[in-house]
């Protein structure tokens, strides 16, 4: 990155617009290696430019956040946004490509969630420069923005494990990882994360007691396989549920609550989306959460691309912060969180 960028976020610190989702959290450990997080898009940075963006799909809350403060920082810019919604889908990432090459964008923020199908995608929107949110898109990636992925789900893992640790001196009967195998590394290196944060707190975990179980990343398709694997577990053991995300988190919540089980479950999950506030604040069988801030996400891509298109050079990754969040700490990262009822 440019020194001459640098000496303009100082200049712009204090003075950039709040995102329209929610203000940018004060707690953030990691932004010193992030500047973007605390700056946003300086106003009319980006005038004559225009963007592409490839959303991973706005029916998933976190992705919903990504996109509407993807579009407010473009905004703030003045760059040209061309957003098109995959839907969750392989064919449709592949359309949105093609639209977008139609489009003629000059650059590319790209959060499909088929890394394998990416080379096709960057092929169709002419291989411009690519900022990857979340999960890698070769070979048209020049930055990769998101989770670090391990350190975010050990830090949930951790949390989890202390939340279990306090309740009951940490025990389990069994743990499920519910898991979203699509997404390459990112699942393999937050999943591991997060198991590994666990057993620092709770012990060496036994194989034979994990059950790794893909679910696909949506609240609905948790929903069922949860359902599904409730009756193989004996009634009144506890069962930590480890998920990749807020939304299978709360799939496997809604089956347990639905076959009157829910207290034979204990949920760790990463995100930390308004999806799950009030289960976070108010329910005790979620034990913790590990904050992504996905409100946020366009404060760092945006800017970012800008510096792409105009010169400036990006280090080959950029992340967000990642917090632990649990009852005693999210009204005051997220004020707004639901009252409890």
């Amino acid at each position: 990155m440019k020194r001459s960028r640098l000496s303009r976020f100082a200049a712009a610190m204090g003075a950039v617009a709040i995102l329209a989702v929610a203000a940018v959290p004060a707690l953030a450990q990691d932004a010193e290696e992030n500047p973007y997080f605390e700056t946003g898009a300086v106003e009319g940075s980006g005038a004559g430019l225009k963007i592409g963006y490839i959303s991973l799909g706005d029916q998933l809350p976190f992705v919903k956040l990504v996109s509407d403060s993807i579009a407010a920082q473009a905004a703030i810019a003045g760059a040209e946004l061309v957003a098109c919604d995959s839907q969750v889908d392989a064919a449709k990432s592949l359309e949105c490509g093609q639209q977008l090459g139609v489009q003629g964008v000059q650059g590319v923020i790209n959060f499909n969630l088929f890394g394998d199908s990416s080379p096709e995608i960057c092929n169709a929107y002419g291989n411009v420069p690519t900022i990857a949110i979340d999960i890698n898109q070769p070979p048209c990636q020049v930055t990769f923005f998101g989770a670090n992925n391990y350190r975010a789900g050990e830090i949930g893992g951790i949390g989890a494990g202390e939340a279990l640790m306090a309740e009951n001196g940490c025990k389990y009967d069994k743990i499920v990882t519910l898991e979203s195998a699509s997404a390459g590394v990112v699942n393999t290196d937050r999943v591991q994360g997060m198991l590994d944060g666990f057993a620092s707190i709770c012990g060496e975990l036994d194989e034979a007691n994990v059950i790794r179980q893909e679910v696909g990343g949506t609240t609905d398709l948790a929903l069922e396989i949860v359902n599904n694997l409730l009756p193989t577990l004996a009634p009144g053991s506890i069962t930590v549920f480890l998920s990749l995300n807020d939304d299978m988190g709360l799939g496997a919540l809604a089956a347990a609550r639905t076959a009157g089980r829910e207290a034979d479950i204990r949920i760790g999950a990463q995100g930390a989306d308004p999806s799950a506030w009030q289960e976070i604040a108010c329910n005790p069988n979620w034990l913790a959460d590990a904050a992504y801030f996905p409100e946020a996400y366009g404060r760092t891509v945006v800017p970012a691309m800008i510096d792409l298109l105009t010169g400036g050079e990006l280090p080959e990754a950029l992340y967000t912060p990642h917090q632990a969040i649990n009852k005693d700490n999210i009204r005051e990262v997220y004020p707004e969180t639901p009252a409890c009822a």
